[in-house]
């Protein structure tokens, strides 16, 4: 081979392996972009999880969605299924909070069961969120179990816990919070617990709700019904549902509630209920 060919040989040898080295580069290089793009596909996939479809009943929907003042026709006419997409705040709506809505059911005990004992308590948040809700085995017989009204049965007591657990568990909880409930003075006394007037929310005592009976003590299915337009208490109580109808109702007129609780603030002095 001359020395022409042989140099014109090694510029060609050299170029074609430079040119294989790009091939392997500009490989590389496309194979590295397909790996990021794959990534963010997977990634933008992943952001959306499939998440279960949740049945919400009305006052559980407007409790849970709305952050503060609700109005009427934020209240679905049925139940909804619907799509919870988790959100940064939800934790924070299941804690405490400034306002509590509690209620209680209770059983007979004495003769004939015309006495009453608590049997449940559930207390909700701001926005629905059960805080508590326990069972509580009666410290007397129990001679009527109203399980018709109450939906409190003999089954129950398996798990529940003893008066003095659920005194002290309430008792923690209502510190320095606003109550809200519906005849709540029932509650408290059955409870054997005090709570200052100024940080009680009673829906019984409210003057507009009122006025649908007259100026008497309304049920609190009869204020679900005018003001919520929905029919709570079909059957067997639930005193969750009925603290988030309390709730609701609260918060369907908390300004106007609050004010008339601070014209009667100026007005009287500091008691406890």
């Amino acid at each position: 081979m001359s020395a022409t060919l042989s140099l014109n040989w090694k510029k060609l040898s050299s170029k074609i392996n430079q040119g294989s080295k790009v091939t392997k580069k500009s490989t590389k290089e496309r194979t590295g972009k397909n790996k990021i793009k794959k990534a963010e596909v997977e990634k933008s996939l992943s952001i959306t999880p499939t998440v279960p479809k949740s049945k919400l009943s009305p006052i559980e929907l407007a409790l849970w969605t709305k952050e503060n003042e609700i109005e009427i026709s934020d209240i679905p006419l049925q139940t909804v299924a619907i799509t919870l997409v988790p959100q940064g705040n939800d934790s924070r709506k299941k804690e405490p909070g400034k306002y509590l809505a509690m209620d209680c059911e209770f059983v007979g005990v004495g003769p004939e069961g015309t006495e009453s004992a608590l049997a449940r308590v559930s207390i909700v948040n701001f926005y629905g969120h059960t805080i508590l809700d326990k069972f509580v085995k009666p410290r007397e017989k129990v001679t009527d179990w109203r399980t018709w009204v109450s939906g409190v049965t003999p089954k129950h007591m398996n798990e529940a816990i003893s008066f003095q657990e659920a005194q002290n568990e309430t008792s923690k909880l209502l510190e320095g919070r606003i109550l809200v409930g519906h005849a709540i003075h029932h509650d408290l006394d059955a409870l054997f617990l005090s709570h200052p007037k100024s940080k009680i929310r009673d829906t019984s005592q409210y003057k507009p709700f009122r006025s649908i009976s007259m100026g008497k003590t309304p049920s609190l299915k009869k204020l679900s019904l005018h003001f919520l337009k929905i029919d709570i208490q079909g059957a067997a109580h639930s005193s969750v549902e009925d603290a988030r109808a309390t709730m609701l109702l609260f918060r369907l007129h908390r300004k106007d509630f609050e004010r008339s609780i601070r014209t009667t603030q100026n007005r009287k002095p500091e008691k406890t209920a």
